[in-house]
């Protein structure tokens, strides 16, 4: 299998290219439908909440940082995380944008 050449496309393409890999987990998914019920960050009540190794979950949460949909703030000994709105904001223009051309869009 070749490599994928993501110089070859725009910044805007592999940002939400990256963004969409990251959401490609149900593990991840939960997470941060998690986030979304909280009013505030949560720190070990995810682990608890998740049929997965506490290694795992932290591997899931550093994706989830690396592509600015979660972020994380240190608060003693734990990170406590919560939803970043800027990113979920960019996520909600750029499929708005694609749900707004589907009328115009005459396929088979």
């Amino acid at each position: 299998m070749g490599l994928t050449k993501t110089e070859n496309f725009t910044a805007k393409q592999n940002e939400m290219a990256s963004i969409a890999k990251a959401l490609g987990h149900p593990a991840r998914i939960a997470i941060i439908e998690m986030l979304l019920r909280q009013d505030d960050c949560i720190c070990g009540d995810i682990v608890d909440e998740l049929p997965l190794a506490q290694a795992t979950v932290s591997q899931h949460l550093k994706e989830l940082k690396n592509v600015g949909l979660i972020k994380g703030k240190i608060e003693g000994t734990a990170i406590c995380y919560c939803i970043d709105e800027k990113t979920i904001s960019k996520l909600t223009q750029y499929f708005s944008k694609i749900c707004g051309n589907l009328s115009k869009i005459k396929c088979c």
